[in-house]
């Protein structure tokens, strides 16, 4: 994901044996060499070889999984650049996107991008119908119009990661729940309002204040047309312990819950929605991830006294 240009992967200049060689390898050997490669080698390097390399790497068996999130993984939080908001880089992931899904002939599996738009979900709903994992965190421009394509395009999704798409309400939430009987993860993330300095000068100011302020009526949704979830992440959600209750009555299969930064939640709240799941394995408690510095010392004490009032409810933000 760096701007670094790798070189590409050539043989040494004036090597005729070595270029007799790999003009040698069979299309089944070859395939297997450049799976063994990174998407990016491919992508930045490999495609550009010669005509022989690039028909290879179209091969549908190299591009079932598109996953790009080991690239954004490998930069902190104060690395991430802003240049990934840009529209740029927006077409850059899109192009990317629609590549794959073409190359694959559909038979895409797996998805895992960040800041894509409708341009490459058109895609991936329009000829995935296989498709099992979507992931499009901090995608800003993808709305609830292809979404619901995705419902109906994309049945077969285990896992949908939305977190940070705020242009995503709670109607492509009800319809997929409805469309993608099979779906067991879901990802729907918010950013740190508590503290936002940590994405001052990287996301958008005016995306950072559009976060959708509903969550009590996503969890509905979550729990009418999801009851069937074993993972749910909502970090930082301004979900009320009426959200919270709604959930844990009707996702009775949830095994890992994780609640870090919610900070409209109480730990009775908490308390009370795990005693109901019985098959909770995990669960991220809210007060783990409240900064102190969004609390006023003057009035409410040192932190120790906050973790005390905190912890026996007395406490609400």
């Amino acid at each position: 994901m760096d701007d670094k240009e790798t070189p590409p992967v050539t043989a040494a200049a004036g090597d005729s044996s070595s270029d007799h060689r790999w003009s040698d390898l069979t299309q089944v050997c070859l395939i297997n060499i450049l799976a063994r490669l990174s998407l990016e080698d491919r992508f930045r390097s490999l495609i550009f070889v010669c005509k022989h390399w690039l028909d290879t790497c179209k091969d549908p068996s190299l591009n079932a999984i598109l996953d790009l999130e080991p690239d954004f993984a490998s930069f902190t939080a104060g690395e991430e650049s802003a240049r990934w908001w840009s529209d740029d880089f927006e077409r850059r992931i899109n192009s990317m996107v629609r590549a794959v899904v073409e190359w694959s002939g559909g038979d895409v599996r797996e998805i895992r991008v960040r800041h894509c738009s409708d341009r490459a979900i058109e895609a991936v709903a329009e000829r995935c119908p296989k498709l099992q994992v979507l992931s499009i965190k901090s995608s800003m421009n993808v709305t609830d119009k292809m979404m619901r394509k995705v419902a109906l395009g994309c049945p077969m999704l285990v896992e949908l990661d939305i977190s940070y798409c705020y242009e995503i309400s709670r109607e492509s939430i009800a319809l997929i729940g409805r469309s993608c009987l099979n779906l067991r993860i879901l990802k729907r993330n918010f950013m740190n309002w508590l503290d936002p300095s940590q994405h001052a000068g990287i996301v958008p100011n005016e995306y950072l204040n559009a976060c959708p302020q509903d969550p009590d009526s996503e969890a509905a949704a979550i729990a009418d047309t999801i009851p069937h979830l074993e993972h749910l992440e909502l970090r930082f959600s301004k979900l009320s312990s009426r959200g919270l209750g709604l959930i844990s009555e009707s996702c009775l299969s949830l095994e890992y819950l994780d609640l870090s930064g919610c900070a409209n939640l109480t730990s009775r709240d908490v308390s009370s929605a795990a005693s109901k799941l019985k098959n909770l394995k995990t669960i991220k408690k809210p007060n783990f991830y409240i900064p102190r510095s969004v609390f006023h010392a003057e009035r409410y004490g040192h932190w120790q006294l906050y973790d005390e009032r905190f912890q026996t409810d007395v406490f609400r933000i």
